[in-house]
Formats: C-alpha cells, sequence, structure tokens
C-alpha cells in the first residue's frame, strides 16, 4: 500500500481524487482549510499559505497523522479565475505550490502530481488558439493572473527536477471539472457554440480527473511533464469542424480531428500515462432520459 498525502481533498475534484485512491487501495490523508465533509479518509485542517505548517504535515509532524509519505497530490488552490482579486489569486496559489514542493524535497519525497490548469493554453481563447486540436507542445499563453500562477507552478515544478533527476513532478492541465449532476445543462450549449467556446468546448469529468492523478502517482518516468486532461468528447453534439468554422475561422487543424473528440489533445496523457477517460456526459444525459 503506498502511502499518498493529498492537499485540497475537500473540493469538487479533490473529493473524486481521494474517493479513488481509496478505492484502490491507498492509504490516504488530506490537508485542507476547509474540512471534509465526507467520512472517505483522514483530513488535517492546514493553512497551505504557511511553510511551517505544511513542512509539519508532510514530514510527518502532526500527531496520530504521521508519514512518511510515498507521494504528494497537490490540488489545494484558489480554484479560477474571477473568484478573489488578482493579486489575492496570486498571493495564495504560487507560494502554497512551493511550500508543497519544498516541503516534500525535505521529507525526500520523489513522486508530485500537482493540479495546473487548462487556462495556461490560452483561455479563454480571444485570441485563438494556434491549432486545434491544442496539445502541450506550444509555449503557455496565460491570460489571467490564476493562468500565470499555474506558469509560475510549472516553472518551479522544472527547476525543482532540475535540481533533483530522481524526482517526478506531474502537472496536470485540468479542464473544467464536473461532477454527474452537472451533465443537465449540457444539451443547452448546442444552442449557442459561444457558451463554451473559452475552452474549446472541453470539459473533464472529475471521476476520470481523479483516475489521471492516479495514473501520476503509477508512473515511471522522472522529470517534470505537463499533460492535458479532458475528456474524450466535447461537450456539443455538433461536429468539430462546424464550431470551428463558425467560431475560430482560419485555425489551422492538426491530426485526427474527429466529429465530436476533444479540441484539447489528451494524446500526450494516452500515452504516458495509459489514461483513458470512461465516463461522458452523453451517457450520463442518456441513462436520465
Amino acid at each position: 500500500m503506498t502511502k499518498v498525502l493529498v492537499t485540497g481533498g475537500s473540493g469538487k475534484l479533490g473529493r473524486a481524487v481521494l474517493r479513488d485512491l481509496v478505492a484502490h487501495g491507498y492509504d490516504v490523508l488530506n490537508l485542507d482549510q476547509q474540512p471534509l465533509t465526507e467520512a472517505i479518509c483522514p483530513s488535517v485542517q492546514v493553512d497551505l499559505t504557511d511553510f511551517g505548517q505544511v513542512a509539519a504535515a508532510i514530514m510527518g509532524g502532526v500527531d496520530e497523522r504521521g508519514g512518511p509519505f510515498d507521494a504528494v497530490v497537490h490540488l489545494a488552490a484558489i480554484p479560477a479565475p474571477g473568484r478573489a482579486p488578482n493579486a489575492a489569486t496570486f498571493a495564495n496559489n504560487v507560494p502554497t505550490t512551493y511550500n508543497v514542493f519544498e516541503a516534500s524535497r525535505m521529507a525526500g519525497i520523489k513522486n508530485i502530481t500537482f493540479a495546473s490548469s487548462e487556462t495556461v493554453l490560452g483561455l479563454p481563447f480571444d485570441t485563438p488558439p494556434p491549432y486545434a486540436p491544442v496539445d502541450e507542445e506550444y509555449y503557455p499563453r496565460p491570460e489571467s493572473a490564476y493562468s500565470l500562477g499555474k506558469l509560475l507552478d510549472e516553472t518551479m515544478a522544472a527547476q525543482f527536477c532540475r535540481w533533483d533527476p530522481d524526482l517526478r513532478i506531474s502537472a496536470l492541465r485540468f479542464s473544467n471539472v464536473m461532477n454527474p449532476e452537472d451533465y443537465a445543462a449540457f444539451p443547452k450549449f448546442d444552442h449557442d457554440p459561444m457558451l463554451r467556446k473559452w475552452n474549446l468546448w472541453a470539459y473533464i469529468d472529475a471521476r476520470d480527473g481523479a483516475q489521471a492523478v492516479r495514473r501520476c502517482i503509477q508512473a515511471d518516468f522522472t522529470g517534470f511533464e505537463a499533460f492535458i486532461i479532458a475528456n474524450a468528447d466535447s461537450v456539443m453534439t455538433r461536429s468539430n469542424m462546424s464550431l470551428l468554422a463558425e467560431v475560430f475561422p482560419g485555425v489551422e487543424t492538426k491530426g485526427n480531428l474527429t466529429n465530436n473528440g476533444t479540441l484539447l489533445s489528451i494524446e500526450k496523457a494516452k500515452r504516458m500515462l495509459g489514461y483513458s477517460p470512461q465516463f461522458s456526459w452523453r451517457n450520463e444525459v442518456a441513462a436520465k432520459n
């Protein structure tokens, strides 16, 4: 059994990650400022902007909640632009990530996965993407304080890995996280392609996001890698060619452009992690009709 410390497990994606890890036999501890409202695993309330608290928890300094931990999953953050003033978002998210990385380094942990964001790809795509489907090959284009912070998180991760060639840090550029109850709203998106144009009509089921986290823990590469994590399909029933022609005319298409496949490419995650989305909004909506 691998002992995993998760930050931010009380959140929307975090709860799915905790459930998935526990279901697959991992021994899990959650660190979060917010209490965990479900009895999934032990949880400690920690101010993750306070390095002393973070280091104590990761290094096993919380009574009855000790390590050592084999892996760290860092999900805690203000989760999107517009939730707090820009400076507050930046001041919370970037130092928190540094605290987790540095405390993990001090504890000798060599396996870290953290939540980056689809926003580093250039969302909300007021400037059209360079091509579609987008992938990890072009340099990030942050358009908000939140996204800038995620790029700095990724830059820190790459440098921590440069310092330690045995370290593995995976940045998961999660798309818009959805639970099954969110899918009732999806059919209306077809009526106005601009409603979800901002992320190329993509999403991630929280359960598939959790799968991606688990596969990162199990991966065998070293160094830093960033992965786009989205579901295999789009939120639309309209074809991708129709959507791109209307909303992003002139944008180059690359590779295999399928009718309703995701325009946030998950090919790298499939290839390097064995990631394979299992859930689709289409099945959830059909099951209720």
